[in-house]
């Protein structure tokens, strides 16, 4: 079993054993209410580079499919079933960047579950959202979150080179339909249609990278004013 196949079986059983936690623990509402909180400021912090065409797709793909309230069970169920047969049907590259994918998808879903913890009941708002993030005090945690959005936008960029790669995803399709792994395969579409269309991925990751690290440093700064965004 490949190194890739492994960390995806990890981070499949990370993310259903903290989903399973959060249920147990009534807060898993207060996780939604989180991610959509999320959704929005990062749409706000960013609505430069998501009101270019080039950019959009990249920034919803990370936003709807990795940080949003979306619910991800039925895509993980799919690629939980098929884990074994994986390494048969993508190729490594592929296999690397769906790893990263669920990786990110595993850390943020930590992050969120640690904020509803502190914010159960609260009115969430850019305050509240600043206290409970300093009070979790999980920095080197939400520096490896940042990381990670490098590592999966250039994973995701070396999969959309690949020779083939366009006709391997409209042909798999429908066997994937067929097969009742349908959103584990719209996953793959969205985030390869995305960066398909971005050229050069670092003109997309390193500004959001940079972004997400300034207003780590600022969160984290007791003296520094609060960086996030008015209005939501």
């Amino acid at each position: 079993m490949s190194d890739s196949i492994k960390q995806i079986s990890r981070h499949l059983h990370g993310v259903n054993t903290m989903r399973e936690i959060a249920e147990q623990a009534n807060i898993l509402e207060t996780i939604r209410a989180v991610q959509n909180w999320q959704c929005q400021r990062l749409l706000l912090s960013h609505q430069e580079m998501y009101q270019q065409k080039r950019f959009k797709p990249a920034v919803e793909f990370f936003v709807e499919e990795l940080y949003g309230p979306k619910e991800f069970s039925q895509r993980d169920h799919d690629i939980a079933r098929v884990v074994p047969k994986m390494a048969k049907l993508l190729p490594e590259k592929a296999l690397v960047s769906l790893a990263s994918a669920l990786h990110l998808n595993a850390l943020s879903f930590e992050l969120d579950f640690a904020m509803a913890r502190k914010l159960h009941g609260l009115t969430i708002d850019r305050d509240s959202y600043a206290q409970a993030y300093r009070e979790c005090n999980n920095q080197v945690l939400r520096q490896q979150q940042i990381n990670y959005i490098l590592t999966l936008g250039r994973d995701l960029a070396n999969v959309v080179q690949m020779k083939g790669i366009t006709t391997l995803l409209v042909l798999s399709r429908k066997p994937a339909k067929l097969a009742g792994v349908i959103a584990l395969h719209e996953f793959l579409e969205h985030g390869f249609k995305a960066f398909k269309k971005l050229g050069e991925v670092d003109d997309f990751v390193i500004p959001v990278v940079n972004f997400e690290q300034a207003l780590l440093t600022q969160l984290f700064d007791k003296s520094a004013a609060n960086p996030l965004p008015q209005g939501i």
